[in-house]
């Protein structure tokens, strides 16, 4: 999965992709293939109340309280999971969403992208995709030269460009933007510069679920198939796409069998540039294998999908039994437990890429029971070390310089050469401190892109100097989705300079309304999100990129109509619309779910829930004092924060509600206390909106499965579980 953080400081890096089009990734498959508890459909979101009022502050059982609040969604995703009409399956998972969002668990904020920048990135040069890595992959993008005439791309000339790219799609003549762009008489540029706010942890991609790692190394990394800028799937170093083959997975099962044959002159090459060794269906096998062994949080992606994984990761098998082989002439065989429409659609998430066997033993690593990630005889994936992989891509990591600088140059050997653009792709480092010099950076041609944020001036400094009215555009939104996570059981309350000030007794009150839906419904829409937003972006776009549900409300549509529950859903109905119909008719909750309005925010109805979440709690109700962590250094995290604050104290009252605004001015502490917590119980806050979920296949469980229980969900930690 696609773990996203967003440290709301516009960084150029995200601005760039969002200018470029693209859209991201993330997560998956349960870890067990559990039946449902019940065959009957909750009818409710559950409205746990403890009964009795701790008077000593002790941290509740994970299991427990996620049994508690959201027992009856994970009720709802099998029921999902086990219905073989994949409309049907559509409509149950929206069922499931509903319900989430009816618990208030979280609050979906935006997707992203929907901000004002200036680029020099010519817009859908690199993959277009709702789902996996290729987003990330800059090898065909296409930019401009800086001069003094131009700064960026004209506005005007950008939204030409997009409507070429339309027609193209729709079948017109072929989308070519570097012609384009040099009939406008810019020069085309061979070296793309953006910026990053977090160093890597890993080169290893199969060992790390977090983009922080992976949008660096996926361009030096590439797996069987990959998206072109149509969002059509092509074939990398598989030599075609193959067809499902239907086999019995056991005596009561038919499943389906991909085998891709791997092309011929795919190579690795050493961190000089040197050839290593061959590309072979065998690596794809040793990577899957050490994917499994790491247990990064990937592995769940491909449990109860890939034969033989679930009984591998629970020792019950060794890997030989794994539905991941080479065959007798020498191609890559993948089992699957069933017939999974969608599963091509996985295989551009970094979980499937392939790995030297040869390689990574000579780094010291290890297979299956013997894998020791904690050996001082490891040192393969090392992100200090260039010379710790091999890489089979466009580009080879160059250098890297904690905090500074991450270079990666053009491969000349890669077998796709000839249709790569750049030369040098490089990420400086910017933590959001200084805007004025990242907007200097720009104009002067040191990044591709700028962000214009009204909070930190860039905004109306592109205005007064004219850039704005002849550059700026609106970035595109994409599947990705950030939300804000209400912590259910925390466990932290300092890290590092991140320290609460909350007493004892106000540690059992939170908690204990914390455990209350009703409670937790008053925040949901108490939140002025628009308001919030809008602190940053400006009014005009305050909603542009808000979403109301977690997963992207067009993510899909309805290829059949489908009677559920006595109502009939006709082709072509949109997910959100779906999810919007339960909300109403099974929860009771009014919210538009499409994308660009604030669907939930409404004070009237927050009071109503706040005045029932105090008389279930009647004479053991107190104040609650929540507390926010933010990056006190990016004027963008100060904004969002006073404006959470105003907007719930505002609207449930400062006696009843008070925000506490824990102010850090060191970087990794605010990373550590939420998107970097090593689980629930490390989250150092009550409320917690700096991260994100993007897809990372084609099926809404790929958002939907990161809040199950028991540490299957790879997001329950950001609601303070597992």
């Amino acid at each position: 999965m696609k773990n996203l953080k967003k440290l709301m400081v516009l960084s150029v890096a995200a601005l760039v992709l969002s200018a470029c089009g693209a859209t991201p990734s993330s997560s998956s498959e349960p870890a067990s293939s559990s039946e449902p508890a019940s065959s009957s459909e909750p009818a409710s979101s559950s409205q746990y109340v403890p009964p009795v009022k701790p008077t000593t502050w002790e941290r509740e059982d994970d299991a427990e309280v996620f049994d508690k609040i959201l027992g009856e969604y994970e009720e709802l995703m099998n029921l999902a999971k086990a219905e073989p009409d994949e409309n049907t399956r559509f409509v149950k998972y929206a069922k499931a969403e509903a319900f989430l969002m009816d618990a208030a668990v979280m609050v979906p904020t935006y997707s992203r992208g929907g901000t004002y920048a200036m680029t020099r990135i010519a817009p859908r040069t690199v993959p277009y995709a709702m789902w996996g890595n290729d987003d990330d992959r800059l090898k065909s993008m296409v930019l401009i030269d800086h001069d003094d005439n131009n700064l960026f791309i004209k506005a005007s000339e950008r939204a030409e460009l997009i409507e070429l790219w339309d027609a193209a799609r729709k079948g017109g003549a072929a989308y070519d933007p570097k012609a384009y762009l040099e009939g406008k008489g810019y020069t085309i540029a061979d070296k793309y510069q953006t910026s990053f706010s977090s160093d890597p942890q890993t080169l290893d991609v199969l060992d790390t679920s977090k983009q922080r790692d992976t949008e660096f190394i996926v361009n030096a990394i590439e797996g069987l198939v990959e998206y072109n800028n149509y969002g059509v799937m092509q074939p990398r170093l598989a030599k075609a796409i193959p067809e499902p083959v239907e086999y019995d997975y056991d005596e009561d099962t038919k499943a389906y069998k991909y085998t891709f044959e791997i092309r011929d002159d795919a190579y690795w090459y050493t961190a000089d540039g040197q050839q290593y060794a061959k590309v072979t269906a065998d690596d794809f096998v040793a990577g899957f294998q050490h994917m499994l062994d790491c247990k990064a949080g990937l592995e769940w992606l491909c449990q109860g999908v890939v034969a033989g994984v679930n009984d591998y990761l629970k020792g019950l098998c060794d890997f030989d039994e794994v539905g991941y082989k080479v065959t007798e002439d020498g191609k890559l065989e993948i089992s699957l437990e069933y017939k999974e429409s969608f599963f091509l659609t996985r295989l551009t998430y970094s979980c499937f890429m392939p790995m030297n066997r040869a390689f990574y033993e000579s780094k010291g690593g290890k297979f299956g029971d013997e894998f020791d990630k904690a050996a001082e005889t490891y040192l393969y994936g090392k992100a200090s070390d260039l010379n710790s992989m091999v890489y089979n891509s466009a580009f080879i990591p160059a250098a890297f310089t904690s905090q500074s600088l991450i270079k990666y140059a053009k491969n000349p050997s890669y077998y796709d050469a000839a249709n790569v653009s750049l030369s040098e792709v490089s990420w400086i480092y910017d933590d959001g401190e200084n805007p004025d010099a990242t907007y200097a950076a720009a104009k002067n041609g040191d990044y591709a892109g700028v962000g214009l944020s009204i909070a930190n001036g860039l905004l109306d400094k592109a205005k007064n100097e004219g850039l704005f009215q002849q550059f700026g555009y609106v970035t595109d939104t994409d599947s990705t989705s950030f939300f804000c996570g209400f912590n259910l059981n925390r466990g932290t309350w300092e890290n590092g300079t991140v320290k609460s000030n909350q007493t004892e007794q106000q540690k059992i009150d939170t908690h204990y309304a914390m455990q209350n839906a009703n409670f937790r419904r008053a925040l949901q829409q108490a939140w002025d999100r628009a308001t919030w937003n809008g602190v940053t972006v400006g009014e005009e776009l305050a909603t542009a990129a808000l979403r109301n549900i977690y997963t992207a409300p067009e993510f899909l549509t309805l290829s059949a109509s489908v009677t559920f529950e006595g109502h009939e859903f006709s082709v072509g109905t949109p997910y959100g619309d779906l999810v919007e119909y339960f909300l109403k008719e099974t929860f009771d909750r009014e919210c538009e779910t499409s994308d660009g309005c604030d669907g939930w925010y409404n004070p009237e109805e927050a009071v109503r829930f706040l005045d029932l979440a105090k008389a279930e709690m009647g004479d053991n109700w107190a104040k609650v004092t929540l507390d926010l962590v933010c990056y006190s250094k990016s004027k963008n995290q100060v904004a969002y924060a006073r404006a959470f604050k105003e907007s719930i104290e505002g609207v449930l009252g400062v006696d009843n509600v008070e925000i506490n605004i824990i102010n850090t001015e060191d970087l990794d502490d605010y990373y550590n206390s939420g998107y970097d917590a090593a689980n629930g119980e490390a989250g150092d806050y009550d409320c917690f909106y700096g991260s994100g979920w993007g897809p990372d296949y084609g099926d809404p469980s790929t958002y939907l499965d990161t809040f199950l229980g028991d540490g299957q969900g790879y997001m329950t930690k950001v609601i303070g579980l597992f």
